[in-house]
Formats: structure tokens, sequence, C-alpha cells
């Protein structure tokens, strides 16, 4: 797809277009373009514009349009090209636009930022914004308490519906979104949620504990984004209260942030199978990606020295039936496909927390292996041994696909619930372990089976 063509916003306006107002240097004319479009049109415009025509349409962009709406685009892009953009600025523009975002939003993109930079930022930002922003950087990154925003709607459990309601009318609009209504106790402790539905329908003298709900599913400050993800999809909410370790509500995570997780995260995981981290894009320095790439494909050469080990002790062999060194890439690599459909569908359990009895999956992955094994090794031995006309070096190339399929569900099950239990990333060490098990696998059931079969073959 030509990106310039087909990228068209809701005001009518193309990569295209933008480029020819660039070039003739329709400033105005883009600006009220920009002004109209929605925030997340106009960030997808400036994540696929590249180099000087970016810079130059943010210029427009900041110069043409209200900090709303330029801190709207910027929470709509991807945290890295927002933040490249913001580098651009003095500290003071940068303080106005985030003070005009809301607090979670504000805090992912200080977070990013130099430390100088940030501080000057923080210390140039509204009261209120900074203050929130501050609180939430107190908390680990990747943690309910970094993604939620402070701003809810509480009240407490003696108020009657009627003061529920004038109080919601009054104060909506200062909060992000006001879905569920949390109950607090005077300690600010989360003892109750009522929803809006039951608010509307009860008699409006009847206070807020007696209609409330109890059991209120919560996250503490400290738990993953994952898990806050998982509870979230679960359960079916539109937002999830956040307390601290005294049970006080501090904030909550809401389903757009929840959304924002799982695509990173799913975006992660997809990367770190393929060694490559998500700091990496396709408009990333050449330089840059060398570093980020290097690291990874080094740790995968020490890993091959391994399989390249157990080749080498049956030299003798190979030396004696060359073939071998051909047909010995056929089990290491259907190992690594096995590996690799067992550790796709593993992570993705982990992630959504669909393990439960490890003895179950670990016993189903080993059928289905054994399976694959089967099938495979029959239809390759009956392929081997027609073209080199050799019986037993076809079930040679039978047994050992067996095997290394085995090997390849058990390493591509046990591995990543192991690095799991060792908090661990699974996505991102399980790919480097499970390879190097199959690839010797492969290698020395197919050479082993075949050096005690060796006289057998026909001669070369």
């Amino acid at each position: 797809m030509e990106t310039g063509k087909r990228l068209t916003t809701n005001a009518g306006i193309t990569v295209g277009v933008v480029r020819k107002l660039l070039h003739r240097g329709a400033r105005g004319r883009l600006g009220r373009i920009l002004a109209k479009a929605y925030p997340v049109e106009v960030a997808r415009l400036l994540s696929t514009l590249k180099g000087s025509e970016r810079a130059q349409a943010f210029s427009i962009l900041l110069d043409e349009c209200d900090a709303a709406h330029v801190a709207s685009v910027l929470s709509e892009m991807s945290p890295a090209d927002s933040t490249a953009l913001l580098e651009r600025l003095d500290p003071t523009q940068i303080a106005r636009y985030l003070s005009e975002l809301p607090a979670d939003d504000a805090t992912d993109l200080a977070s990013r930022l130099p430390d100088p930079l940030a501080t000057q930022v923080l210390a140039l930002m509204e009261a209120e914004p900074a203050a929130d922003v501050r609180e939430l950087l107190e908390h680990e990154e990747r943690t309910a308490g970094r993604i939620m925003t402070p701003n809810f709607f509480a009240l407490d459990e003696d108020m009657t519906i009627a003061e529920a309601v004038s109080a919601l009318q009054k104060r909506s609009e200062e909060y992000e979104m006001v879905f569920y209504l949390y109950v607090v106790d005077k300690r600010d402790h989360l003892v109750g949620v009522v929803s809006l539905r039951k608010l509307l329908t009860t008699h409006p003298s009847t206070q807020l504990k007696r209609i409330m709900v109890t059991d209120v599913i919560n996250v503490n400050t400290g738990a993953d984004q994952e898990e806050v993800a998982r509870l979230v999809a679960e359960y079916n909410l539109l937002a999830i209260p956040v307390v601290d370790d005294e049970d006080k509500l501090v904030g909550i995570v809401t389903v757009d942030d929840v959304i924002d997780v799982l695509q990173e995260e799913a975006a992660e995981d997809l990367l770190a199978l393929a060694g490559v981290t998500a700091e990496e894009r396709v408009t990333t320095s050449a330089a840059r990606s060398l570093r980020l790439r290097a690291p990874w494909l080094l740790l995968n050469l020490i890993t091959t020295f391994f399989p390249a080990f157990v080749i080498a002790q049956f030299d003798w062999a190979i030396s004696k039936y060359a073939v071998l060194a051909a047909i010995v890439t056929m089990p290491m690599g259907m190992g690594g496909n096995t590996a690799t459909q067992t550790l796709t569908v593993m992570i993705r359990g982990l992630a959504l927390n669909e393990v439960s009895s490890v003895r179950q999956i670990v016993l189903k992955q080993a059928i289905v292996g054994l399976g694959n094994g089967v099938i495979n090794g029959v239809v390759g031995s009956c392929a081997v041994a027609l073209f080199f006309k050799s019986f037993y070096l076809g079930l040679v190339l039978a047994c050992s696909m067996v095997i290394n399929m085995l090997v390849a569900a058990f390493a591509g099950t046990l591995i990543p619930i192991a690095l799991k239990k060792l908090k661990i990333d699974p996505a991102v060490a399980s790919s480097v372990f499970v390879t190097t098990f199959t690839d010797v696998g492969g290698s020395l059931s197919f050479l082993g089976i075949a050096s005690l079969l060796i006289n057998r073959f026909p001669h070369t």
C-alpha cells in the first residue's frame, strides 16, 4: 500500500496533500486542516511523515492549534514518536502540553524524557498536574500504579442517592471517565461500587452503603500491568480501581489504557520471539538498529556452538557417509518449527493466565509432539528411503524426527514455565534455550542412531 495515496483523515487530507502544502509553504491552510482533523488522524499523519516533513508539520500544528488539541495528538502517537517531537521544544512548551494531558499519559511521556529535561518540565508544569505526575512516577514502570489515573469519582458510603447524583452532576467533568461510582469509608478505604444504572433507579433517600456491591474487583498499585489487563478483559470492566497497601483507593485504570497495554505487550512478545526490542522501529537509524540487534545475535551465536560440537563428534560417520550432513538438518529444522508452535501457544497461555495444571499441559504437548513426530517421520523416511535407496537411512530419520519433536514439545512447554517462575520474561529468553535444545536433540539423535546403523547404508 502506498501510504501517501491511501492515508486519509476525516478532514479529507492525505499524506500526499500534506507534502504538497508543505512544499508550497501553505502553513495557514494546512494548520486549519490539522485543527479540524481528529487527533488520532493527525497523529497517524505525523507518524507517517519523516524527517524535515514531520518537523515542519509539527511546527504548523503548534502554531495553528490550541494546546489541548496538540496534547491530544501527542497522546495518540506512539510514546517514542511523541518524545522525539517533544525533545525539539523548550521546557516551557513541553510543560504546557503535558499539563493538558491526563496524568497517566503525561507521566508516560515525562518518564521518557532525559533526566535534566524531565526535571525542568515538572518544575514548569501547572501545580496540580505536576503533583499527579510526580505521584505516579513514584511507582515502578509497567505496574498499575504507573498507568492509573488519580482522577476518579468516589463518594462516602453514608451519602444518599440524591446527594450522590448532585455531586456527580457538579463534578463529573473533572474526571476522565465516570462509568462506576466508587464508594469509600471515612478513611478512604474502598468498600464498594455502584453502577450508574443502579444509582438512577433507586429511591433518592437511600444511602450508598445500602445498595453498593461490596465484592469489588481491584488491584494493588504494585500489580503488573499485564495482570491488570487480564482482569479487565476477564470481568468485562470499563475501569478497575487501584488501591495502595492500606486498601485506600488511589486511582483507576480505564479500559482505553488497558487496550494500550495489551497492544504494547503483544507487540513486545512478538518482537522478543524474533530477538528484536520494542524500541526499534522501521525508521530507526541503522546504527541504533545494529546496537539493538547485535547482542541478541551474539547470544544466538554462542548457542550454535553446542549443536556444532555434537556434529563434530560424528565427523567420522559423516566422512564415511557424506549425505548424513545434509539430512541431519531435517530433524533439526522440524524440531525448531515444532518448538516455535509450542512456545507461541505457551507464551500466550502464560500471558492470559491459562496455565493451571503443568502436568496436563506437558502431557498434552507431548502427545501432540509425538503425533507430529510419527506423521512427519513416516513421510520423511519414505522420501529419504526412496531417494537414497536405503530403508535404514529412512528409519534413522523417522526415529530422530520422533525423538526431536518430543524434545521440542517438552522444551517449548517447560522452559517458558520455568522462566516465568524465575520472574524472567518467557517471550524474551525462551527462544534461545528452546532452539539450542532442538538443535542438539536433532543432531544427536540423528547422528547417534545413524552411527549405529552406518554399516547397513549403501556404499557411496
